[in-house]
């Protein structure tokens, strides 16, 4: 059968747009379809069931009516008697529907205008998707585009099949682009909105610097070099974390480059920020002190539970420490996950008089001893009277001018202390009327029950009510700033987990749980953590960059 022209021509309208658009020819030829049928039913009546068949070889439009097949007929146009039906067909059914052959449609203006909207709908929102598949899966990676335009502070890239955009806040300070400038940029995140797919570039992502030393470090590429973490101050410094897997290669010097060149080129990019380069070490201290270059240290004190340590400097060191503004000991933070204290050890050595001094007044107040005994406990490392009540005689007795007779009296007397004061924590627990049975809560002590009381949290429905923020506070933001709320139990060094636990076994107790249910609760959490801890022990790679950073600072690189 010969093929007539406008076929031929309809054909070839759906192969163009397919490639010029990069989309599949089934999806405009789709599209081409729902057109006939929204002009179809503009002729023979809106609520008339059209449909429609373009043949993808010939060309050929077929066109038919459906109608649904009934016991009676109420509407000539969509529906068909079962008698008139089984004399067309004898097998068909209740339900079915019959398919009628329309006469080939002439399209007037109106319905060829509603047609072509459909197409270009059809067509773009193929396109969208098409968009969205493509980059969705090109998260993390880094793009070269052209300037489009820029409006309002965003600029927009050119990027191929799609634009993107590189919002003001996620431009390096002072960068100015033009329409037509070249742009490389880190793609951060796809979404699919109602105006179609947004990708949204970044150059101040850490792992934007990331990727630039992947692709200036063939090491890095290959595996050999890893990048643990990274901190940046946009513009201004930035800190890079590097851990060699091969024991003869260096990694800070394969970052650096023969005279700096490999640094130098990624500086370049990043509009000339300043990159430290640092050696990662499994070991807190030893990576803070890195990081904390070009400052020097004395000391430092870690507080595992808290994930802060406490650097202690020369008093000449203080300002270099800390940065200008705060930077260096800011990125040192990042870039560690710890939280840093830094002092002088001026100031160091006169904190730990006043808490020596404390310490001193403590024993001698709470034990009945002179001043010279309290000093001897304080300086041998006892800082609480729960301390000297129950550890081993034998250790207090091996101090300097004590003999057992006189370590088994401080111990008495430590002892007594602290039964007199568990009694009048006890007192004070039932003049405040906080029930018996918040005693038998793991975690909890006198001196804690005695501030639930005084909280009103008073019966065991009280504490399960309650969250974990409600006993040891949270931080919120008031005009701009942060501010630390006490909680209930502030105070008494409960970490979050332990006022979890202690919330969750007041619930068991008041009966809102059963305890296979806070069982399984636990053995999920266990296997979460335990996940976790997994895929930090198969190390970071740079698609897994933390916002954090380290040292080996720029001048060092050109030397």
């Amino acid at each position: 059968m010969a093929i007539s022209a406008n076929r031929l021509e309809l054909l070839q309208i759906a192969d163009a747009v397919a490639r010029e658009k990069s989309i599949d020819r089934t999806i405009v030829i789709d599209a081409l379809e729902d057109a006939i049928q929204k002009a179809a039913r503009s002729r023979y009546g809106t609520e008339t069931e059209i449909r429609a068949e373009i043949n993808s070889k010939t060309g050929e439009i077929r066109l038919q009516r459906l109608l649904h097949v009934v016991e009676q007929v109420e509407n000539v146009s969509t529906e068909i008697a079962l008698v008139d039906a089984k004399s067309r067909n004898p097998e068909i059914g209740l339900g079915d529907f019959v398919a009628e052959p329309l006469p080939p449609l002439d399209f007037g203006r109106i319905a060829a205008q509603s047609a072509k909207q459909v197409i270009v709908q059809k067509v773009r929102e193929a396109e969208r998707d098409r968009q969205y598949d493509e980059f969705k899966d090109r998260i993390g990676e880094v793009i070269n585009g052209v300037v489009k335009r820029v409006e309002y502070g965003n600029v927009i890239v050119d990027i191929g099949r799609g634009e993107a955009i590189v919002r003001r806040d996620e431009l390096i300070p002072r960068e100015v682009f033009r329409n037509g400038d070249r742009i490389r940029a880190y793609v951060y995140d796809v979404r699919r909105e109602q105006r179609g797919p947004q990708i949204f570039l970044s150059r101040t992502h850490p792992q934007f610097m990331a990727k630039l030393f992947m692709q200036e470090v063939p090491e890095i590429y290959d595996g050999v070099i890893t990048i643990k973490a990274v901190a940046r101050d946009p513009g201004s410094r930035a800190k890079i974390a590097v851990l060699s897997n091969d024991s003869s290669i260096d990694p800070v010097g394969a970052c650096v480059g023969m005279r700096g060149s490999r640094v130098q080129a990624v500086v370049g990019e990043l509009q000339g920020e300043k990159i430290d380069i640092i050696p990662w070490n499994e070991d807190a201290a030893t990576f803070i002190v890195n990081a904390l270059q070009p400052a020097e240290v004395a000391k430092v004190v870690l507080d595992d539970e808290s994930e802060r340590i406490e650097v202690v400097v020369p008093n000449d060191q203080l300002s270099l420490a800390i940065g200008r503004r705060g930077q260096n000991v800011r990125l040192a933070s990042q870039l560690t996950g710890w939280g840093i204290d830094i002092m002088t050890e001026a100031e160091e050595s006169e904190r730990r008089q006043k808490e020596f001094q404390i310490r001193s007044d403590l024993f001698q107040a709470s034990l009945n001893v002179d001043e010279m005994v309290s000093q001897l406990l304080a300086s041998e490392g006892f800082t609480s009277i729960e301390e000297v009540a129950y550890v081993d005689v034998e250790e207090i007795a091996s101090i300097e001018g004590f003999d057992p007779d006189t370590a088994d009296e401080i111990q008495a007397r430590a002892r007594e202390f602290l039964e007199e004061q568990e009694e009048e924590l006890r007192k004070q627990r039932e003049e405040l009327g906080v029930s018996e049975v918040l005693t038998n809560v793991p975690g909890l002590t006198s001196a804690m029950l005695v501030a639930l009381g005084k909280d009103d949290i008073k019966t065991i429905e009280d504490l399960a009510g309650c969250a974990a923020d409600d006993l040891i506070g949270w931080t919120e933001r008031r005009d701009g700033e942060t501010v630390r709320v006490d909680g209930t139990l502030t105070g008494y060094e409960l970490s979050r987990a332990d006022a979890e636990s202690i919330v969750m076994a007041a619930r068991v107790a008041a009966g809102w749980i059963e305890p296979e249910e806070l069982i399984e609760m636990e053995a999920e959490d266990s296997d979460e953590d335990a996940a976790e801890e997994s895929e930090e022990d198969a190390g970071v790679d740079a698609d897994a960059v933390f916002e954090q950073e380290s040292g080996a600072t720029q001048e060092d690189t050109e030397k």
